[in-house]
Parts: structure tokens; C-alpha cells; sequence
């Protein structure tokens, strides 16, 4: 951690925030992966002198930035698709996850020297999981198809548990071996605490779901709904892994549950209130990860010097082991497809293509998880301080070869999203919705009511539909888009007059900043639906 006076420690934390938004603002308008160039710029700093030096806290990682990020990423995923996909999520983040362990462990043991299997395959374990920030900023980034877009987000949600499981055996095991009085850990008891981890982890996960839901149903504040989802993350996680549960299987579970219950229990300015904070929370916490990452690359680097076989045999070592990373991935999904293609009419109906397949192979970029995992190896561990240094190798150079994705993506020839497709859906779901409003709006409405109100919300709640019952002829713009480009021109004319009515001081302020959040919240809702850079 960074020691200095309070004054100086504050400092850093604002330039390392702004360093973080101001790269990654100019990395997104030149187009370049946000993750990489900061990691190289964190790199590049941390050889600066003056620059403090950062060590990490694998606890500070585990239980600070690990929950949120994961809430963050499970709140926005669609529990539908989740479940719609789960044997593809679920051979990715268990089946490839065991098969990365073994193959990447059998290989580290052959090539590092001095180090033993149980070592090995905790290094295996460590650099399993891929990385659920930078997989989803990946997939917004290149519009996949959805359907692949549901995988990879599900595989790097779950897989961080099985993993972590991986890790602990193999961790028991370098105990044992350097402890005889410890018993070894077998078979059988890897098996068992990965039930116990799952079963503990997902009813945590469903428990603080159905609770916070109940109490969030009932808060019609929403300073207060967004101030207790702040804290959702870490009463799944803890309670979780004090109960040898998975911590990370408890906040996706919490996250996926609450996400999908959210119009149920929560206002609408909660929910946006929520949405815009989980964002910010979000981009800043994953964007200062990978800085992180740079900036400790120099305390690592030395101490692998001191611990390490030499320059040359650590270059090849580190090849050999990325290719070993991406290899096991790349025969894992070319087994799976084969499975899904080849196997019985039920899992044909449900497979995905050569193409799907080879493009999820190269969408295995490691991340936050396996920073804070490599520093759980005990001070036991053979090699350790080489083994941390390989595996801030293996997360710099997935991060690397995920920058190929895009250009596999083109050769791959993949369908984006059909985004016209999803929008005349929105459109259809939401004229279905307007007729039921209308109907209620008859039941409703009495003698007393006056009939221009009564226009009024009748013609609005009629528009679409009028529109999508009579389709704009070929080669003229839809009625429902002409709408939505035209009204955001007046909107941006309205936000102009009441600015210049507030600089000409003729409104108090507060009628300004109702008229200002009045128009805000009509231009977010002509954006819902709208494809978005970078989400």
C-alpha cells in the first residue's frame, strides 16, 4: 500500500483518478483498448522516481474492488439469457476452468524451474479465470451477437469461483507438503468444498436477494435505495466467505436476482439513480485496476529478478505459458463445439458455430481476479515471487491478445446485432403496452376530468402504434425515428432557452433545475435502446 501523511495520500488518490479518466477518454476517441494503455502507462510511472511504490493487498483486492465490480457486471446482465445459456456458460466456467488448471499446471511444471505440482497448479488456478470487466467492455466494444455475448459475460462471472476453489485445494496441498503435521488434502475433499462452496455461495446470494428486495420495495426514497445497494455486494461476499462459501457466486447470484426484480421493487428514479452510480462505480474501479496493475509492475519486477531463472529462459517461459493459456481454450471450445454439432438433436438445437466458437477463444483475457489470487500463494509457495511476476505477464499479454479480437472478429465475418430488429421489437412491446395504459385510461377517466387531458394523453399513448400500423413507405424514414431524431432537436433547443432564461436570472433555481431534470429524463428515455460506444 502507499504510506504517506493524509495530505500526500489524498493527492495521489486524485491524480491516480484523474490519470484514469483522462487516459481512458483518450484512449476510447483513438479507438485503442482503455485496459492496455493504462497498464503501460501505470508501467512507464512506476519507474518513474518519486512515483510511490505500490504493493498489493490481496485482501484489499478480494473483499474491496472484487464485489462491487462483479454486482456492477451481474446487475446489467439479463438473468433470462443467463439461464437460457446455462450448459455453454456452465462448461466454460467449470469444464474449461478445471481443463485450464491441469493443462497450464502440467505445462508450468514442466518449464519453471523448481517448482512443484501443487505449485503448479496453483499458478493453473490463479490464471484460469478470465476477467468480467474487460470481457463485457470487449463485447459492448465489437457489438457480438447477443448470443455470444450471454456466454462471455456468464462464463466471467462464474468462472472466478471454481477457480478460487482450484486455488485453495492446491494451496492446501504446498501447505501440507512444507507442514506434515497438516493432512493432505484428497480427492474427494476438493469435490466436497466445491459443493460446499457453490451451495453456501448461491443461497447467500438468493437470501440477501429476497431481503434487500423486500426492504427496497418499501423505501420510496431513492437516496436511500441507491445508499443500501451500495452496500449489497459486501453482505453477500462476507457473509459468504465466512461460511467457506464462494463470495463471488453469492454477489453474481444477489446481483442477477435484485437486477431482474428491479421494476418490481424499486421507482423509477431509484432505478436511474442506481444504474448512473453502478456506472460511474464501475468505470472508475475498473479503469484504476489495470493502472494498478502498471503501477505495481515494478515492486514485482524486481523481486523476480532476485527469484527468477534469467532473462531469456523467463521470455520463453512466459511464451511458452501464454500459448499453453490460449491453446487449452482454443481445444476446449473446438471440443465443446464439436460436442454441440456432432452430439445428439437436443444440443444441436442449442450449439453455436465453428465461427462463435473460435471467436470465444480469443476472448480469454485475464484480469482483476487473478492479480489478487497470485498474491494468496502462501510464503511457502516454491518460486512464488516468479510465479506473481509470470502471472502479471499472463494478464498484460491476454490483455494484448485481446486486441486481436476485433481484427478475428472482421475475418470471422460474425452477424453483429440486429439493431433495427431490436427496435421495432422495443417498439411492438411498448404500443402493446400503450394499448393496456389506454384501456386502463378508460376506466379511469370520469365527467370531472378535463377532455384536453384527456387528448393529450390519448394522442401520446396512440402515436406509435398509429405508427407501426402504418409503416413509413420504402425509402422514407420510420415515423417513430423521425419522431425521436426531431424531438431531440427540440429538446436540445429547450435545454438552450432554459439555460439562457437561468443566465438572464429571471427563474429561481429551483424551477430551473426541475425544468432541466424534467427534460433529462425524457432525452434518457428517447436513448433507451439506443447502441451506446463502449457498452
Amino acid at each position: 500500500m502507499i504510506t504517506m501523511d493524509p495530505v500526500g495520500t489524498i493527492i495521489w488518490i486524485v491524480l491516480f483518478i484523474a490519470v484514469t479518466v483522462a487516459v481512458t477518454g483518450l484512449a476510447g476517441r483513438a479507438g485503442v483498448s482503455a485496459p492496455i494503455v493504462l497498464v503501460v502507462v501505470g508501467a512507464v510511472a512506476s519507474f518513474i522516481p518519486g512515483v510511490p511504490t505500490i504493493t498489493v493487498e490481496p485482501d484489499l483486492i478480494l473483499y474491496g474492488l472484487l464485489p462491487p465490480l462483479l454486482y456492477a457486471a451481474a446487475i446489467r446482465t439479463s438473468f433470462a439469457d443467463v439461464r437460457a445459456r446455462r450448459d455453454g456458460i456452465l462448461l466454460l466456467s467449470v469444464g474449461l476452468v478445471a481443463f485450464t488448471v491441469v493443462t497450464v499446471g502440467l505445462t508450468a511444471w514442466l518449464i519453471v524451474p523448481a517448482i512443484s505440482l501443487a505449485a503448479a497448479f496453483a499458478f493453473g488456478a490463479v490464471v484460469a479465470p478470465t476477467d468480467a470487466v474487460a470481457v463485457t467492455a470487449i463485447a459492448g466494444r465489437l457489438k457480438l451477437p447477443r448470443r455470444l455475448v450471454t456466454v462471455l459475460e456468464g462464463e466471467s462471472l462464474l468462472n472466478d469461483a471454481t477457480a478460487l476453489v482450484a486455488l485453495n485445494a492446491a494451496i492446501a496441498a504446498i501447505v501440507s507438503a512444507s507442514n506434515p503435521s497438516v493432512e493432505p488434502l484428497n480427492a474427494w475433499g476438493v469435490v466436497l468444498e466445491f459443493a460446499v462452496a457453490v451451495v453456501v455461495g448461491v443461497g447467500i446470494g438468493f437470501v440477501v436477494g429476497f431481503v434487500l428486495g423486500f426492504i427496497r420495495k418499501h423505501l420510496r426514497a431513492p437516496v436511500l435505495d441507491t445508499s443500501l445497494s451500495l452496500i449489497t455486494p459486501y453482505l453477500a461476499f462476507i457473509p459468504a466467505q465466512l461460511l467457506h462459501g464462494s463470495g463471488v457466486l453469492a454477489v453474481v447470484v444477489a446481483g442477477l436476482f435484485l437486477g431482474f426484480r428491479a421494476p418490481v421493487i424499486q421507482t423509477a428514479e431509484a432505478r436511474i439513480a442506481e444504474s448512473l452510480n453502478w456506472r460511474t462505480i464501475q468505470f472508475l474501479l475498473e479503469n484504476a485496476v489495470f493502472l494498478f496493475i502498471g503501477l505495481s509492475l515494478f515492486g514485482i519486477f524486481q523481486e523476480a529478478v532476485m527469484d527468477g531463472p534469467g532473462v531469456w529462459q523467463t521470455v520463453v517461459i512466459s511464451v511458452v505459458l501464454l500459448l499453453a493459456i490460449f491453446l487449452s481454450r482454443f481445444v476446449w471450445m473446438m471440443f465443446t463445439t464439436s460436442v454441440y454439432r456432432f452430439g445428439p438433436q437436443w444440443l444441436r438445437a442449442r450449439g453455436w458455430s465453428w465461427r462463435n466458437g473460435i471467436a470465444v477463444s480469443f476472448a480469454g483475457i485475464r484480469g482483476v481476479v487473478t492479480l489478487a489470487a497470485v498474491f494468496l500463494l502462501p510464503e511457502s509457495t516454491p518460486g512464488r515471487a516468479f510465479l506473481q511476476f509470470l502471472a502479471f505477464v499472463v494478464v498484460v499479454g491476454t490483455l494484448l491478445g485481446g486486441a486481436l479480437l476485433p481484427f478475428v472478429i472482421r475475418r470471422l465475418k460474425l452477424p453483429p446485432p440486429d439493431f433495427s430488429q431490436e427496435m421495432t421489437e422495443v417498439h411492438m412491446l411498448m404500443a402493446e403496452a400503450q394499448s393496456v395504459g389506454l384501456a386502463r385510461l378508460d376506466e379511469q377517466v370520469t365527467d370531472a376530468d378535463e377532455q384536453r387531458v384527456v387528448d393529450r394523453l390519448r394522442l401520446n399513448a396512440t402515436f406509435l402504434s398509429d405508427a407501426l400500423e402504418n409503416p413509413a413507405p420504402d425509402g422514407v424514414e420510420p415515423p417513430a425515428k423521425a419522431y425521436n431524431r426531431l424531438r431531440r432537436v427540440m429538446i436540445e433547443a429547450e435545454r438552450e432557452a432554459v439555460l439562457k432564461a437561468r443566465a438572464e436570472g429571471r427563474y429561481q433555481e429551483r424551477a430551473v433545475k426541475s425544468v432541466l431534470a424534467k427534460i433529462d429524463v425524457e432525452e434518457t428515455e428517447l436513448n433507451i435502446g439506443r447502441p451506446r460506444r463502449g457498452e
